[in-house]
């Protein structure tokens, strides 16, 4: 193998994480749960036993599908802490099949996200979202973006 071979394609699914100890996590924090983001909802950790390490456990709940997760770390090891940020736009159109047209912030369009479902919460703010447009209401949503997934999570009537 040569020098100037590059492996630009190896990704084992943490981009756009960063490692965190697992000692440093705390409630209301983000991290990644079994390959899944996760809002930490409950973290205790037990005494050091006959093999050496502190344990946490971590409870979190999957911020694009509301799902709970769980899991047992050393408190000295690293897991990964997605990064979460948040995005606002103005809705410019509602498709029939849940499509959304959206503004940015720059003035530039944008065509990549559809009104979100699987759970109740996110039935909820597809019908609000849809029932403002209906009524001709300016909207601003908010999406969520984190280890390339975008998913909306927050509606307001734009004033």
């Amino acid at each position: 193998m040569s020098d100037d071979e590059t492996f630009e394609n190896a990704d084992a699914g943490a981009a756009g994480c960063v490692p965190k100890q697992a000692g440093e996590v705390k409630k209301g924090s983000y991290i990644m749960l079994k390959g899944h983001p996760c809002k930490v909802v409950d973290y205790s950790t037990s005494k050091t036993g006959k093999h050496g390490h502190a344990k946490a456990h971590i409870v979190g709940i999957d911020i694009f599908t509301g799902k709970k997760c769980e899991d047992l770390c050393p408190t000295s090891h690293n897991m990964s802490e997605p990064i979460v940020k948040k995005f606002e736009y103005t809705v410019m159109d509602v498709g029939d099949d849940g499509s959304l047209s959206l503004l940015t912030a720059e003035g530039d369009a944008k065509d990549d996200l559809n009104l979100p479902s699987g759970t109740e919460d996110l039935d909820k703010l597809s019908k609000q979202v849809k029932d403002m447009f209906d009524e001709g209401k300016g909207i601003r949503i908010v999406t969520m973006t984190a280890i390339g997934q975008e998913q909306l999570c927050g509606v307001s009537e734009d004033k």
